[in-house]
């Protein structure tokens, strides 16, 4: 897998636009890059999960301190 790593930010964004934002920037990804997301919204937790369920997009880190979130999802083709 590569070692690119990207960065989004949707600090003070709310659902569904943190993953709408990161849906966008995965895009523009090659495959096996990574895109790390901050966000603010609670209720992305959910969202990233679904989004990379449906997607098949491996989530590979998912933390959470002081109510900001990290995501690190990276660009898989499922198989």
């Amino acid at each position: 897998m590569a070692d690119n790593l990207h960065f989004l930010d949707t600090t003070g964004l709310s659902c569904p636009l943190p993953v709408l934002k990161a849906k966008k920037a995965i895009k523009a990804l090659s495959e096996g890059e990574a895109l790390t997301v901050i966000a603010t919204d609670p209720a992305s937790v959910i969202d990233f999960r679904h989004f990379c369920n449906v997607t098949g997009y491996l989530l590979e880190k998912h933390t959470e301190t002081e109510g900001l979130f990290e995501y690190v999802i990276r660009k898989v083709t499922a198989k």
